[in-house]
Parts: C-alpha cells; sequence; structure tokens
C-alpha cells in the first residue's frame, strides 16, 4: 500500500493537471528543436531556464550536455532519483503536428520531448512540498540515450551521489504513441526490458570465379550457413523459457554474379532477457560462427559489442509504482504487463546499481486507435500531452512515497 494519504494524492494530481498547459508548452518547444547523441545544447538550455526559478543546486555534465539537479528537503532523510532522458532520433518528422520539428532529420520519436517536461512538473510538484519532505530528489535529465550510453556517462560522473549520499531508490517513465491508452501506466517486477548487444561476423574465404567453385573458397554459403546455425544453437543450447532473439539484419557480399567473393559479412542484433544469457550468448555465437566457418575450410572473425543491459525492477519498487499509480489515478489506471518489452534502454544501468522502477505510461492520442497507431520511433509518431500531468504526478508521488518510508 502507498504510504501517501488519499488527500495528498488527490491534491498532487489536482496540481499537476493545473500544470498541463505549462508542461505542453515546454514540451512542444523542445519537439521544434530535436538534437541528437550527447550533445544538446539548445535542449540543456531549455532545461536550466526552466528549473532556475526553483531554487535546486543544478550542475551540468562534462563532455555531455546532461543536467543535475537537487532538491533539498525541509528534513534529513535519503535520497531518491527521478530520471527523464532528453535526446532525439536522426528521423525526418512526418507526424503532421502543428509543432513539427525544424531540424531536418531530427525528431522527438520516442518521446523524450515529454519524458523532459513531465520531469520539470515532477519537480515543481516537489518545490512546492519542499516542507512536507524528509530527504533529497535528484533529477537527471539525461543526453545520449539512444544507443549513446547517457546513463551510464552520468553515473560515471556522479548523478547516483549528487545528493551527498547515494541515492535508495530510482524511478524513470517511457511514454508510448500506441497499444496503451493515456491514463492507463503499466510494468511488472523483474525483468522489464531486454538487453540489446550487437555482434559483427566476417568470413573469409577465397574469391574466385562463379564458373569454378571448386577452385574458390565461396564465404557466402558458409555465411548463410551461420545465420541458421545461430538459430538451432538458441533453441538447443539456452533455455526456451528464457528467450534470445538472434536477428541477422545486414549480409554483405560480392560485387556482380559471377565473381565469388572472398569474404561475407554478417551484422547482428542480440536481444536476451536474464543475466544468464546475457552472459552465456556471446561464447554460444562466436563459437557457432568460427566452428561452422571452420567446418568448410574457411575462416571466420566474430566481433561482439556490448550494448544496453538487462532493465530489471525491483519487486518491491515495482509495487510501489502499481500501488502509487492506483492512489494518483484509481485503480483501472495500473495495468500489470504480463511480458517483458523486446526492446533495451539505458536507465538499466541505474538499476544496476540501485533498486527502482521503470514503467511505461500511455500517450495514443484519444482519436487514434491504440492498436494502430503508429508506435514510437516512427516518423508518423504522435504522443498526447495528456500523458504530462500523469508523468509528472506519477514521479513526484513516487518520490514523496520512498522518503515517507525512510
Amino acid at each position: 500500500m502507498t504510504l501517501l494519504p488519499d488527500d495528498v494524492s488527490a491534491r498532487l494530481l489536482e496540481d499537476a493537471r493545473a500544470l498541463a498547459p505549462e508542461l505542453a508548452a515546454l514540451r512542444h518547444d523542445l519537439h521544434r528543436i530535436p538534437e541528437l547523441e550527447l550533445d544538446l545544447p539548445l535542449t540543456q538550455q531549455r532545461v536550466l531556464e526552466a528549473l532556475e526559478p526553483l531554487d535546486l543546486e543544478v550542475s551540468t555534465g562534462t563532455g555531455l550536455t546532461s543536467v543535475t539537479a537537487v532538491l533539498r528537503g525541509a528534513r534529513p532523510g535519503p535520497a531518491v532519483l527521478l530520471r527523464g532522458d532528453m535526446d532525439g532520433l536522426p528521423v525526418t518528422e512526418e507526424s503532421g503536428e502543428e509543432f513539427s520539428s525544424e531540424h531536418p532529420g531530427a525528431m522527438h520519436a520516442c518521446g523524450h520531448d515529454l519524458h523532459i517536461a513531465g520531469l520539470v512538473g515532477a519537480a515543481r510538484l516537489l518545490v512546492e512540498r519542499r516542507e512536507e519532505i524528509a530527504g533529497s530528489v535528484v533529477f537527471m535529465f539525461q543526453p545520449g540515450e539512444e544507443g549513446y550510453h547517457g546513463a551510464e556517462r552520468m553515473i560515471e560522473q556522479g548523478v547516483l551521489d549528487a545528493a551527498g549520499e547515494r541515492v535508495v531508490a530510482a524511478y524513470g517513465v517511457h511514454v508510448i504513441s500506441s497499444l496503451t491508452p493515456v491514463g492507463v501506466v503499466t510494468g511488472r517486477p523483474g525483468t522489464q526490458m531486454a538487453a540489446s548487444d550487437q555482434l559483427y561476423v566476417t568470413v573469409r574465404g577465397r574469391g574466385g570465379h562463379g564458373s569454378t567453385p571448386h577452385n574458390a573458397a565461396d564465404p557466402v554459403p558458409v555465411a548463410a550457413e551461420i545465420v541458421l546455425a545461430f538459430q538451432t544453437a538458441i533453441t538447443r543450447q539456452l533455455d526456451a523459457q528464457d528467450p534470445v532473439v538472434v536477428s541477422v539484419g545486414r549480409i554483405a557480399a560480392g560485387t556482380i554474379d559471377n565473381v565469388i567473393p572472398a569474404t561475407a559479412e554478417l551484422d547482428a542484433t542480440v536481444r536476451t532477457f536474464s543475466r544468464e544469457h546475457w552472459e552465456a550468448i556471446p561464447e554460444i555465437l562466436e563459437r557457432v560462427a568460427t566452428h561452422v566457418a571452420a567446418a568448410h575450410g574457411l575462416e571466420a572473425e566474430a566481433r561482439y559489442v556490448r550494448g544496453y543491459p538487462v532493465t530489471v525492477n525491483d519487486e518491491a519498487e515495482a509495487a510501489r509504482v502499481a500501488d502509487v499509480t492506483r492512489a494518483l489515478l484509481g485503480d483501472s489506471a495500473w495495468e500489470p504487463a504480463p511480458r517483458p518489452v523486446a526492446g533495451a534502454e539505458d536507465f538499466s544501468y541505474v538499476l544496476e546499481q540501485v533498486p527502482g522502477a521503470f514503467v511505461f505510461v500511455g500517450a495514443t492520442p484519444p482519436e487514434l486507435d491504440p492498436a494502430t497507431a503508429p508506435y514510437n520511433h516512427s516518423a508518423h509518431a504522435r504522443f498526447d500531452d495528456g500523458a504530462l500531468p500523469i508523468s509528472a504526478a506519477l514521479l513526484a508521488g513516487l518520490a514523496l512515497d520512498r522518503l515517507a518510508q525512510g
């Protein structure tokens, strides 16, 4: 059960809704100026402007345009962390929104503009309640989530200890533009999102004429066999109840139809849902690639690159999110997720260090069918501003609830 009294929850949501127009205006400003990777100077400046009136301890990152802000409560106590990521995607926007991207080839297609505005809203709600807070809140505005390990960089620069002591819990939300209506929050204990790694294989043979393959050492059929062997290895060496997904997204070889190439290349994404399989899979795939090639008298070089780890929600903190969601929005607002999401998320680095939870907030525009609305990362993705007060109230409520625990 949440530690927040009913009247506190009701007032928190009421205050968040009162902020909705300002949060929407901030979100629209941010949506017009998407920036990529770790260098987001315009976004950082807009965040600093939004935080300036709030009397927070604000610092910025070194080598990346992160923003860390600390709220000190009226009484001593533990510290908790709330996170919002800030980077856009290299996508040309086709959403038709009035506030569409003004930066060619860049778009907030994953809803990070809502994450920023929602976290600013949470900061405002908590500043208004400073006298009620025993402890501190760290606000983590993070660049470089879309494959650039921004959370890991911020951890290296001390975000988890920004309040002077290690945070005892951390929370993050992610809006989704389809599948889930506005007003619904969904998540689960344990694995919430997969790990995402990359595998690069080069098969080395000997080139020749297509009419005399016996005089060459053809890497193309060997590469094809490796692709199929990966799938067999997964289903025969790993527990099928703990999924592993290997998808070869790129195969490249040769220049013309009648010339056998000397090399063939495979690029694959690898998704795992447990620490055990995350640790085991590189050796299996590298062994399959090199040994299949060796069986045909060829050589294969396999390079495995770690991406984001598995995102794992602490059981108690996932239950807290469910309780706070119900207290704020009603019982029907919480929807347990039946299975993990196969996408990856670098908030996983935070949850490796401290207990916490990462959940999804519905942001499907009400005029669209959640079953068919464009999903995150689509050039057509649209997100409803109604998710902003929900995200703000939920993040603020989680901080208040955890700090009330002491």
